[in-house]
């Protein structure tokens, strides 16, 4: 599959043969679905356990006398009402980290990029230097490219500094390094923006 490389400034700079086994698939609604759920259930934080009657470290004898005493007739101090007790109903670990096949994680994300070869909204940058780092530069820059409502951009090893700059203040535009490639952002952007170094560093992460 080959695709035009573009500059910031619109002008053409070639073409650029993308593997069609990692842009050139069919996207499967399962494997997408089966991954970006993973994705989001692996963010998930959990609760930090607390101490429930039966954790607490306390006597198990019966406090007092069962009647004749004034008060109520309880069994032990573990009790939630008494300082030191055990917590009612409290805060429980679970487990929200799911596995996921390798193999269907690599094939997500290569349907995930397929997806935007196919419906056109694929741009390979040939750079992302923005002169002197100016949001105002690159906001008319991005006008002439169309890059849409929400544009995602990926680069090489790390992210360009100027175009990092640049883009921070543009709430449309999310920045990311090759090795941050992941399905649901890619999946939630209109348009999916990879440099030159982005396609090589993708294309040598699936063939190593």
């Amino acid at each position: 599959m080959k695709v035009k490389v573009q500059t910031l400034d619109a002008a053409e700079k070639g073409d650029i043969e993308l593997n069609d086994e990692i842009f050139g698939l069919d996207p499967r609604a399962d494997i997408l679905h089966r991954v970006v759920t993973w994705q989001l259930e692996k963010r998930r934080g959990t609760a930090r356990g607390t101490r429930e009657r039966a954790d607490v470290a306390r006597s198990g004898k019966k406090w007092g006398r069962q009647k004749g005493g004034g008060t109520a007739r309880h069994g032990d101090r573990r009790a939630p009402v008494f300082i030191g007790g055990g917590k009612a109903h409290g805060a429980r670990v679970r487990d929200f980290n799911p596995s996921l096949n390798k193999k269907i994680r690599a094939l997500g994300l290569k349907m995930a990029l397929s997806s935007h070869a196919k419906a056109g909204s694929l741009i390979v940058m040939d750079s992302l230097v923005v002169e002197n780092g100016k949001t105002k530069v690159l906001a008319g820059n991005l006008e002439k490219l169309g890059f849409g409502k929400k544009a995602l951009v990926i680069d090489g090893d790390t992210v360009e500094t100027t175009f990092a700059l640049a883009a921070g203040n543009l709430h449309q535009v999310d920045v990311l390094p090759a090795i941050g490639a992941n399905v649901y952002d890619i999946l939630k952007s209109d348009t999916l923006v990879l440099t030159r170094a982005a396609v090589e560093k993708l294309e040598a992460r699936f063939n190593g």
